[in-house]
């Protein structure tokens, strides 16, 4: 059973345990499905290495499209992530995204779905890595899962503390610009995990290819909460 399975079965259990990541109207917002893999032509590696280019682009496909947000990615192979070293192993470079990537403005709200607590967080101030990040964890019917939430504004973590109880729609965060979030387009990345060991305020992202079926053993896609599939254009 993988973990979306599995989460699944806990979550059509508790239907009222579950609220908003970021704000969104589903009866008039409509959400960008952003393509980041080899496939989207419009992706050329001159485009990716530049970070205000990049940030332009994305803000440009929410424009003309009249989409208050671009979203997707979610074990989704992409070649963005040859602009950062930090993706790069000797035997296979990780490429396979594990979560969702909410791309919005620069200091939109982020809240917490689930209530929980503050499991831990930290600066990730690497080229390409996560920028601020916090990590909650939850607990239902015995169940312990955790949600990530990358790329924040700095100030996101000001008054943090280990431990710390958060409530069902709690704004957590904000979204940081290109200059702290580790030189990305604005955007959240948002990503659920079963079991994350020994990591504190980091886990990794990005993965390999290769070990795709071992990794949805452990993180379940984040569209379980989102539920955006209905505002998404087709």
């Amino acid at each position: 059973m993988t973990a979306t399975e599995q989460l699944s079965i806990l979550f059509q259990k508790h239907p009222y345990a579950f609220g908003k990541v970021v704000d969104i109207n589903p009866l008039t917002d409509t959400l960008f499905p952003l393509n980041l893999t080899a496939n989207n032509t419009e992706l050329s590696p001159e485009l990716v290495a530049d970070t205000a280019a990049f940030t332009k682009w994305v803000a440009s496909k929410t424009a003309i499209n009249n989409c208050r947000y671009a979203v997707g990615g979610y074990m989704e192979h992409r070649t963005i992530y040859g602009r950062s070293e930090i993706f790069d192993t000797v035997d296979e470079p990780r490429r396979l995204h594990l979560g969702v990537d909410i791309w919005g403005p620069a200091a939109t709200p982020v809240y917490a779905p689930v209530a929980g607590k503050v499991h831990s967080f930290a600066d990730n101030d690497n080229f390409g890595d996560y920028g601020p990040t916090i990590i909650l964890e939850h607990i239902l019917d015995d169940m312990t899962f955790y949600s990530l939430y990358g790329h924040l504004s700095r100030a996101s973590l000001d008054q943090l503390t280990d431990g710390q109880s958060i409530v069902k729609n709690q704004q957590i965060a904000t979204l940081g610009n290109e200059h702290e979030n580790g030189q990305w387009p604005p955007h959240l990345h948002f990503q659920l995990m079963l079991d994350i060991g020994e990591a504190k305020g980091d886990y990794p992202g990005v993965g390999k290819l290769s070990e795709k079926e071992q990794l949805m053993q452990n993180i379940p896609d984040p569209e379980l909460i989102l539920k955006f599939a209905n505002a998404t254009k087709a």
